[in-house]
């Protein structure tokens, strides 16, 4: 059964605290001397506790030890300082390199451009007319491609029109013959016969015909 890693952390508990710090101390002072007696290993452990006090183990001399150490670091040093500029040197040429293509790509630019192309031989100017008609098909290839898409979309806007446009005729603009019969004769009955029409219009006529003085003994005698 393989069992998970327990993450490790501080314990609260100040009397297991020390407990535990007797223990792995002892235990690592022991691992400490028979790792300089097995190997032949010089080996030297210094440990504070948490209240201070010093725990030490060296299988030769602390101090030689701690001197070794010191020169070891201050021979490296200069090791260190060596590759750190071997680094910056290196950083400094790939920056060069990069602001050359830069340089380069910005020169290709404006040529393609139109731009500074006075002293370009005649193999240069060809291969930018080539370069340029092969970006003008590209650009052509694509824009046929979105005229295709768009023609697409709008015959499919279109059908769906027409078909939103035959369903509201056949919803709205279409009357049945029965209603329509029906309107028409309503409305023939609601209009005035001939007759009276006539008799308005002799009615109309009696009325206005004639001058003042005549209309006036008409309408005495009668």
């Amino acid at each position: 059964m393989v069992r998970g890693k327990t993450q490790m952390k501080r314990i609260e508990n100040a009397t297991s605290r020390q407990v535990t710090f007797s223990k792995r101390r002892n235990g690592l002072l022991k691992k400490a001397f028979e790792l300089s007696v097995l190997c032949d290993a010089e080996v030297a452990l210094i440990i504070f506790s948490p209240r201070g006090k010093l725990y030490e183990f060296a299988s030769s001399s602390m101090q030689e030890s701690i001197g070794r150490y010191q020169r070891h670091v201050r021979e490296s040093q200069p090791d260190r300082e060596k590759s750190m500029e071997e680094d910056l040197q290196n950083m400094k040429e790939e920056a060069a390199i990069l602001a050359k293509k830069v340089e380069t790509m910005e020169a290709s630019k404006r040529k393609l451009l139109g731009e500074n192309i006075g002293e370009c031989s005649l193999e240069e100017l060809q291969q930018l007319e080539n370069q340029l008609e092969k970006s003008v098909n590209k650009i052509r290839s694509r824009k046929n491609q979105v005229y295709v898409e768009q023609i697409k979309k709008l015959t499919e806007k279109e059908k769906h029109l027409a078909a939103e446009n035959h369903r509201l005729t056949e919803k709205y603009v279409v009357v049945p013959k029965e209603s329509s019969s029906s309107a028409v004769h309503q409305v023939e009955e609601a209009s005035p016969s001939e007759d009276i029409n006539s008799q308005i219009s002799d009615v109309e006529t009696d009325l206005f015909i004639g001058l003042p003085e005549s209309r006036s003994k008409r309408l005495s005698n009668a």
